[in-house]
C-alpha cells in the first residue's frame, strides 16, 4: 500500500519510513511526491493539527495520506510547549534555542518530569481519518546531550538517557511516535 507523509520534515520521514517500510507499505514524503505544500498548523490540539496536514495531503492527491503532529508537554510548565513545541522560541524555527528556551524555564525547578506526545493521523484511501496517539514519559535534561536525534531529544530523557543518545532503533521501541507507529501498523493489519 502507497501512503505520502504530509510533512516537509525529513527527520519525521527518516523515522516513519524506517518505522513502517519493513511491514510492507512504501511511504513517500511530499518532496518525492513533487508536493510543495506547507499547511498553517493552527490547530489547538496535536489531533487537530495531525487531521489539517493528513486532510490537505488526501485532498490534494486523493491518495492515503498520513501525517503526525508531536510535542513535548512539560508538567512544571502546565502542558507547554505542547502544541507549540517546534516554534517554542519563535520563527524561524531552531530545534537549539527551543532546547535552551525550555532549559531556561525550567531554571531552578526540581520537577522536571514530561511527556512526549504524538498523535498520527491517518487518512485512508476512501479519506476516513482514523487517529493513533502515542505517549512516553521522561523527564528534561539540565543539558543537551548526544548527537542523534532532533527536536528536543537532546534533553528529553527516558531511563537516564537522552532520546539523542540512543540508536534510531532503541529510541522507536520506546517513544512517542513508535508508540503512535505500533498501534497505526496494527490497524492497518486489519484493513
Amino acid at each position: 500500500m502507497d501512503i505520502i507523509l504530509a510533512t516537509n520534515n525529513k527527520n519525521k520521514v527518516l523515522e516513519l519510513k524506517r518505522m513502517l517500510e519493513p511491514l510492507g507499505y512504501t511511504l513517500y514524503s511530499q518532496k518525492e511526491k513533487g508536493i510543495q505544500l506547507e499547511v498553517e498548523e493552527n490547530g489547538t490540539t496535536f489531533e487537530e493539527n495531525a487531521r489539517l496536514k493528513a486532510q490537505a495531503i488526501y485532498d490534494l492527491t486523493g491518495c492515503a495520506a498520513l501525517a503526525d503532529d508531536s510535542g513535548l508537554c512539560v508538567d512544571a510548565l502546565d502542558g507547554a510547549p505542547g502544541v507549540y513545541s517546534a516554534r517554542y522560541a519563535g520563527e524561524p524555527t531552531d530545534d537549539h534555542r527551543n532546547n535552551m528556551k525550555l532549559l531556561d524555564a525550567l531554571d531552578g525547578v526540581t520537577d522536571r518530569s514530561a511527556q512526549f506526545v504524538s498523535v498520527i493521523c491517518y487518512i485512508d484511501q476512501e479519506g476516513k481519518a482514523h487517529y493513533f496517539r502515542g505517549e512516553c514519559a521522561g523527564s528534561i535534561g539540565f543539558e543537551e546531550l548526544g548527537q542523534i536525534g532532533f527536536g528536543y531529544d537532546p534533553i528529553f530523557m527516558v531511563n537516564g538517557r537522552a532520546y539523542a543518545e540512543m540508536t534510531g532503533e532503541e529510541k522507536d521501541a520506546i517513544s512517542h511516535r513508535g508508540n503512535a507507529i505500533r498501534l497505526l501498523a496494527d490497524f492497518l493489519k486489519g484493513e
